[in-house]
């Protein structure tokens, strides 16, 4: 009878280890899975290009008070957009090439092309998408307070 208990003792023993050893290898592989996918995701957004873009052009102080002029290129991939916006001061724009929308909060969105000019005043919430299957660009002078970012996201 002892020799069957050691038996069946020596049998559950061995079941419970062969667990405890699935236990740990099924944990380890959700956290390598986890940390491959986590640095996959990193990887594939570092590759992807930016489907909005603005380039300073230039800044410089004004004769205004406390005033600077920015001028800037922004630069939209087909299927890129600038989301809702505001800017602490005004600006002016050219369309250089391409198509896009521009959405001013209290006005119908206006669909752009080359050779379009258009003016956003200070503080006015706005945002620009590129429908279109070519890439689009924009010429803007933005006259701001000096020392405040060019653009902050709208809430």
């Amino acid at each position: 009878m002892r020799e069957v208990q050691n038996a069946t003792l020596n049998r559950l023993e061995r079941m419970e280890s062969r667990m405890t050893n699935r236990r740990w290898t099924t944990a380890v592989s959700f956290a390598i899975a986890v940390l491959a996918g986590a640095w996959g995701a990193q990887n594939t957004s570092a590759d992807t290009p930016p489907t909005f873009k603005r380039v300073e052009l230039q800044r410089h102080d004004l004769s205004a008070k406390d005033r600077e002029a920015v001028t800037a290129r922004a630069e939209f991939q087909p299927g890129g957009a600038a989301p809702r916006h505001t800017h602490p001061g005004e600006e002016f724009g050219y369309v250089l090439e391409g198509d896009f929308v521009l959405e001013i909060d209290g006005q119908p969105p206006k669909a752009m092309k080359p050779g379009d000019s258009f003016f956003i005043p200070a503080g006015t919430v706005h945002a620009a998408k590129n429908p279109g299957k070519s890439a689009a660009a924009v010429l803007s002078t933005y006259i701001i307070e000096k020392g405040k970012p060019l653009a902050t996201p709208a809430k």
